[in-house]
């Protein structure tokens, strides 16, 4: 099979996590590449994401390398075995690679947590809101990039609403309740969607009031998908210039505390709904 010529966020994270499995065994590429009996080149590309690997063949590098962690090399196995395009694919060259990156992460994500200052969840937006948000984008876009990105966003929604429905928790301030994207009937419909949502059984939506004070992160938007197994965690960051995808195990636990403290500055889930509903009849 000929190299992936722009790999996908997922795809080189299963090639990291062979090299930092080949790494703790302290195996060199070379060795790796006798064990499969290719050269070393397919070794370094397979662990850059650029090269498909088999279910099989990563078996066999586990095995080599002296991982005994089923869970984990069942989980990568899985990655590997992944060969057909999702539905997100559809909009590759139209718009940024790393939108896609998003939504796939989503898409295999066991869980995720949200946590967000100043705007609802992208997984949580009306398509009004999330107009109005990719209008206010600099450099602007132009009307067909934010239709684009907006019918991408809408589509990525359906993680909630899928036969096996990803578990879902978003922590949004109090200040993203009250600012008025797209003006008084915008956030009225977006108010009322969070609480409809808020009512399915595998959506939580908790609010942190203003009384809450300083919060880790105030500025950042952070979305921790939870994999198969705990290795497999990602998060992302939104900024100015894109999304941002970690998962080293420092950084992982230390948006898992960010995500933690939200958990427990925020109200309670029927409690958040009740303070959404009240700011929605102000609008």
């Amino acid at each position: 099979m000929p190299p992936r010529a722009t790999p996908s966020q997922r795809q080189k994270r299963l090639g990291a996590e062979l090299r930092k499995m080949r790494l703790a065994a302290q195996v060199s590429t070379e060795q790796a590449a006798g064990i499969l009996g290719v050269d070393r080149a397919k070794v370094s590309n397979i662990e850059a994401g650029v090269r498909v690997i088999t279910p099989d063949r990563l078996r066999t590098l586990a095995c080599n390398y002296d991982c005994h962690d089923q869970a984990y090399i069942d989980a990568l196995a899985d990655m590997a075995a992944e060969g057909t395009r999702g539905w997100w694919d559809s909009y590759r060259g139209q718009l940024p690679a790393a939108l896609m990156d998003i939504a796939e992460l989503e898409w295999h994500a066991r869980r995720i947590r949200a946590g967000l200052a100043m705007h609802v969840p992208g997984l949580l937006q009306t398509d009004a809101y999330a107009r109005t948000l990719f209008a206010a984008a600099l450099p602007p876009l132009s009307p067909s990039e934010v239709e684009l990105r907006v019918a991408l966003r809408m589509q990525r929604q359906q993680v909630l609403h899928r036969d096996d429905p990803v578990t879902y928790v978003g922590y949004v301030h109090e200040a993203a309740l009250r600012v008025e994207f797209g003006g008084a009937r915008v956030m009225r419909a977006q108010l009322d969607r969070l609480c409809e949502l808020s009512e399915q059984d595998t959506i939580d939506v908790r609010v942190i009031p203003f009384r809450a004070g300083a919060f880790p992160g105030a500025g950042q938007a952070v979305i921790y998908a939870e994999g198969p197994v705990p290795q497999l965690d990602t998060v992302e960051l939104d900024s100015a210039h894109g999304p941002e995808f970690l998962h080293g195990q420092s950084q992982l636990d230390k948006y898992r505390a960010h995500l933690d403290w939200m958990e427990t500055a925020s109200l309670p889930q029927a409690p958040s709904r009740d303070f959404m509903r009240s700011i929605a009849s102000h609008f």
